[in-house]
C-alpha cells in the first residue's frame, strides 16, 4: 500500500486528521522536501508522529521511484509532500507506475500552495490562468514569461511558482524573478511585463508570518520578502471586488490594478500588421484585373476576408479573425501568380 499525504501549507499543524492517522499507522514514512522548503523544527514533530520508520526523500529517489515502490509491494508505505501531493507532476507519475504495477493507492489531499495564495491575496481562483515556474536561468525565462504574455490577453492571472533547490539550499528570490520577465520582456518587445506593472508576492503562505506584499514591479524589485517559500502573481484583469481585497489583505504600493488593459494579444498584433498590407496589395494587384469579369469575385472575397478578420477580432474571434486574414492574403497571392508575379512581393 502506498499513501500520498499532503501536509498543507502550514507545517505540522495543518496535516488532515486522516493524514495523521497514515502517519502514525504506516510502517514506513517518506517526507519529501523538494517541491518546497519544510525546517528541521517542523520535520522533528512530523517525525515524532511516526508510528513506524522514519526517512527523508530526496528528489531523485522520488523520482526514481524503485525504494519507495518496493517497499509499498509489502508495507504500508506514506511519501508525505508539501501541499497537495499532485501539485508535483513527479508524484502524478510514481502514482501510476505504482498503479500500473499493481500496488495499491490511497490520498489525502492538503491545502495547496497555489489556491491558497491567490485565496489569501483576495483574488478569484476562476480568473487564474496557466501557472508556470520561474527558474534562475535567463535562458529558461522565456516559458514562464510567454505563459504571462497569454494569460494577461486573456484576462486571466498567472501565479508564478519560484526554483527551489533543496540540494543547494536555492530558493530564487521573487525580485530576480520579476528581473528575469523584465529581461524576457525587453528581449522579446512586447510591452507585457514593465516596471509598471502591478504584481503580488505571497510569503510563507500559511505560516505564522506570513506576508503578502503587492505594487509595481519596480517597487517590489528592491523589497526583502525573508525566508522561502514565495509565490509571485501577475494579476490579469481585476474586478473592483478584487481590487479592495489586495487592497486590505497586503502590503500595498499604489492602487491594486490589473495589467491586461496594457497587453494585446498575438492575434490583434498580426491583424494590425497584416490588414494594411493585405490592402495595400489588393489595391496593386487590382490594377492588373481592371474589367476582369473572371477575377473580379476573387478580388471582393479577398477583401470580405479583411473586413471579417476586423470584425471577427472586435468579436472576441482571434482564432477566425488570423484565419481571415490569411485566406485574404492567399487569395492576393493566387491573383499575383495567375499574372506570372512574384507572390512574395
Amino acid at each position: 500500500m502506498l499513501y500520498f499525504v499532503g501536509t498543507g501549507v502550514s507545517g505540522h499543524r495543518s496535516i488532515t486528521a486522516e493524514g495523521m492517522e497514515v502517519i502514525r499507522g504506516a510502517d514506513l514514512v517518506y517526507l519529501e522536501r523538494f517541491t518546497s522548503p519544510v525546517d528541521d523544527g517542523e520535520i522533528a514533530k512530523i517525525r515524532e508522529q511516526a508510528g513506524g520508520e522514519f526517512r527523508r526523500a530526496k528528489r531523485w529517489m522520488v523520482e526514481d521511484g524503485g525504494e519507495i515502490l518496493r517497499e509499498a509491494r509489502g508495507r504500508t508505505v506514506a511519501l508525505l509532500s508539501y501541499g497537495d501531493p499532485y501539485v508535483a507532476t513527479t508524484h502524478q507519475e510514481l502514482r501510476t507506475r505504482a498503479v500500473t504495477e499493481g500496488i495499491e493507492t490511497r490520498t489525502v489531499h492538503g491545502a495547496s500552495a497555489v489556491t491558497s495564495a491567490v485565496g489569501e491575496c483576495g483574488l478569484h481562483h476562476y480568473k487564474v490562468g496557466r501557472v508556470a515556474t520561474v527558474m534562475g536561468d535567463p535562458k529558461s525565462a522565456a516559458t514562464p514569461y510567454h505563459v504571462t504574455c497569454r494569460n494577461l490577453a486573456e484576462g486571466s492571472h498567472t501565479v508564478l511558482l519560484l526554483e527551489y533547490d533543496e540540494e543547494g539550499g536555492f530558493f530564487l528570490d521573487p525580485g530576480a524573478a520579476l528581473r528575469l520577465l523584465l529581461d524576457a520582456d525587453a528581449g522579446e518587445g512586447r510591452n507585457a511585463v514593465g516596471s509598471d506593472t502591478f504584481a503580488i508576492v505571497a510569503s510563507r503562505v500559511g505560516s505564522g508570518d506570513q506576508r503578502i506584499v503587492s505594487g509595481p514591479v519596480r517597487v517590489l524589485e528592491g523589497v526583502d520578502f525573508g525566508v522561502a517559500p514565495h509565490t509571485v502573481i501577475i494579476p490579469g484583469r481585476m474586478h473592483f471586488t478584487e481590487s479592495d481585497a489586495v487592497r486590505a489583505l497586503s502590503e500595498c504600493a499604489g492602487d491594486p490594478r490589473g495589467n491586461s488593459d496594457a497587453v494585446r494579444g498575438v492575434p490583434a498584433q498580426m491583424i494590425e500588421k497584416y490588414v494594411p498590407m493585405v490592402r495595400e496589395a489588393l489595391r496593386e494587384v487590382a490594377a492588373h484585373y481592371r474589367g476582369s469579369s473572371e477575377f473580379g469575385p476573387v478580388l471582393e472575397n479577398a477583401e470580405l476576408y479583411v473586413r471579417d478578420a476586423e470584425q471577427f477580432l472586435r468579436e472576441g474571434k482571434d482564432e477566425v479573425a488570423v484565419l481571415s486574414i490569411g485566406y485574404a492574403d492567399g487569395l492576393v497571392d493566387a491573383l499575383r501568380m495567375a499574372k506570372g508575379m512574384d507572390p512574395r512581393m
